[in-house]
């Protein structure tokens, strides 16, 4: 659940995954705007639904509906799957455990790298959780300033990092970008259908970057685009998605769950939308 979710892959992997392993399962996509998110949580309990993955902007509002939230989602103040154990829903992140995967798969060692993210939402903490338990140096960016001081607030208090805040405006992110090593996208901007935006201007990206937009639909962000026409390594967030979602069929369904075969139908279902 989330808004929007009418870009979403995630059904399309899902479910090839339950068909692959002869799963009597199905993933839905559901709408559910900020007002409406109690009784989408009553929902699920009165539907007994066995899962639900959470997506913007619900990461961080949803924590107080539910049962209980394990120790890793606590520390990043975000969940963004909920699993119905029996009438107690229970929250935890996967998207901390993808992020690392992904930077794993790409060869990125964040040990003593400066980075910048952007945003201050659900993925942007766990994000910023993750590069910090690898002894990452991080500044964090946001439209609203005080979202990435009462961000960095509480990844300092849970790391025991410190992080730098500043609001997201173009002085900043000149003086960010031109100190930093990799720069994380993860706001919503250039996500379809607005795929001709991007959070930065193209002239602050250069070979010494890294650059990982976590949006992954379009596959080629604006910004993944750009900064490989500057010459940066450019990741989009494909893989991550399919890392968090692997991670969350585990815990829903018990089984291990098929990653190729998920990767494969997120990218079909993606191509299939930017036609």
């Amino acid at each position: 659940m989330g808004d929007p979710v009418a870009h979403s892959v995630s059904p399309a992997m899902h479910n090839a995954a339950f068909r692959e392993l002869g799963l009597d399962y199905a993933y839905l996509p559901f709408n559910v705007g900020a007002d409406d998110l109690g009784r989408a949580v009553d929902g699920m309990r009165a539907l007994k639904l066995v899962g639900m993955n959470v997506t913007i902007p619900h990461k961080v509002a949803v924590i107080p509906l539910l049962d209980e939230v394990d120790p890793l989602a606590q520390q990043i103040g975000a969940i963004n799957i909920i699993h119905n154990k029996g009438g107690r829903l229970a929250g935890s992140n996967t998207d901390a455990e993808g992020f690392l995967r992904l930077l794993e798969g790409h060869g990125i060692d964040a040990c003593g790298l400066r980075v910048a993210v952007l945003g201050a939402g659900g993925a942007a903490r766990a994000a910023c959780f993750a590069l910090a338990s690898r002894g990452a140096v991080i500044t964090i960016l946001n439209r609203t300033a005080d979202k990435a001081v009462d961000c960095a607030k509480q990844m300092s208090g849970h790391t025991g990092r410190t992080f730098e805040a500043l609001e997201m405006n173009a002085s900043n992110l000149a003086r960010a970008l031109a100190e930093a090593d990799l720069l994380v996208n993860a706001t919503s901007i250039g996500m379809a259908p607005g795929v001709d935006r991007s959070p930065i201007s193209r002239e602050l990206l250069g070979r010494r970057h890294t650059v990982v937009d976590i949006v992954y639909n379009p596959v080629k962000t604006r910004l993944v685009r750009d900064a490989e026409k500057a010459g940066a390594v450019a990741i989009g967030g494909l893989d991550m998605l399919a890392w968090q979602g692997a991670l969350a069929f585990e815990i829903w369904t018990g089984r291990a769950a098929p990653f190729d075969i998920m990767r494969r139908a997120a990218a079909r279902a993606v191509r299939r939308y930017e036609e």
